[in-house]
């Protein structure tokens, strides 16, 4: 098998290359899920690609192809969110286990799921185990109420593969937009999706229309799915196919910021108790954030009943 057939049309060019549809890259992409290319023809995906950028349709065709590669984690009809978690952070503390430990207490079962891929940056992963949150070792079902953490190899050992691809070449590719864009589990969840170049907002909100997923879309802090807690994000909300803001930036001066913990995971999982037990005020950017997430939730069970 070969995908030089494809590296051919998209390999042209930022003005020359030709998009493919969703056929044509879920094919592309389950042949490079399993191995069965050159890691010569990867490298050539990944640059092509970078310099192309990817389509709504391309990034439904990946999605396509990792889905039927995956090892869904069971939901069993839960209500459900899913946080991807693969930036980490270095300036702020990473707050995603803060996001996702407030929805389990509102009784949401939460996956989180990622993969660190700058070993300068503190991880999701580093501060969930600092509050006694360990990575999954085995797919699971969820329960409610509780967080999960499951690494991407447990997930798609070809679409972790893939995002590794970066260490060697020093550039993302389609796969770090897919992983945040993935729904993990059998059933139907919510989606925290962000990005971190204003440019992927577009592109991301589309794909997200167009596969019909349930999600909120952010610039997170750092390319995490949580809001930046000193400023709010804008938030738009993706349900049925409709895209709609649901919270505009935050502008001007601030009164005050917020006391936040250095970024590494101990310092981090410490601040996070104390916001957890009420010493602690939570960042009004990530309480915004909740609200806005529990009413996407009730939204999306009303369409299924």
């Amino acid at each position: 098998m070969s995908i030089s057939h494809y590296i051919k049309d998209i390999g042209r060019g930022k003005h020359g290359a030709r998009h493919l549809n969703r056929l044509q890259a879920a094919d592309l992409l389950g042949q490079v899920l399993d191995g069965a290319v050159t890691d010569l023809e990867i490298g050539a995906f990944c640059l092509a690609m970078r310099i192309k950028g990817e389509t709504p349709q391309e990034m439904a065709g990946f999605l396509d192809a990792t889905r039927t590669r995956m090892h869904p984690v069971p939901n069993q009809n839960l209500p459900t969110v899913v946080l991807p978690s693969y930036n980490g952070a270095r300036k702020l503390p990473v707050l995603t286990a803060l996001l996702a430990l407030l929805l389990a207490r509102e009784g949401l079962a939460v996956v989180v799921h990622g993969s660190s891929t700058d070993s300068s940056r503190t991880t999701s992963q580093e501060v969930l185990s600092a509050l006694d949150i360990q990575a999954q070792t085995a797919i699971a079902p969820l329960t409610p109420a509780a967080v999960q953490m499951v690494p991407t190899g447990l997930l798609c050992p070809g679409l972790q593969r893939l995002l590794a691809v970066r260490q060697v070449i020093g550039l993302r590719n389609p796969a770090h937009s897919l992983v945040k864009l993935l729904n993990p589990c059998t059933g139907p969840a919510v989606i925290v999706s962000s990005y971190t170049h204003p440019e992927y907002a577009v592109s991301m909100a589309n794909t997200l229309a167009l596969m019909q997923t349930n999600a909120l879309l952010l610039r997170g802090t750092e390319g995490e799915p949580v809001a930046d807690p000193r400023r709010a994000p804008a938030m738009d909300i993706i349900c049925q196919g409709q895209i709609q803001r649901v919270q505009e930036a935050q502008t001007g001066s601030l009164a005050a910021l917020p006391d936040l913990p250095a970024p590494d995971a101990q310092a981090t999982a410490q601040w996070i108790r104390a916001v957890l037990a009420g010493q602690v005020p939570v960042p009004a950017p990530i309480t915004q954030q909740v609200t806005h997430i529990l009413a996407l939730v009730r939204q999306s069970l009303s369409q299924q009943g």
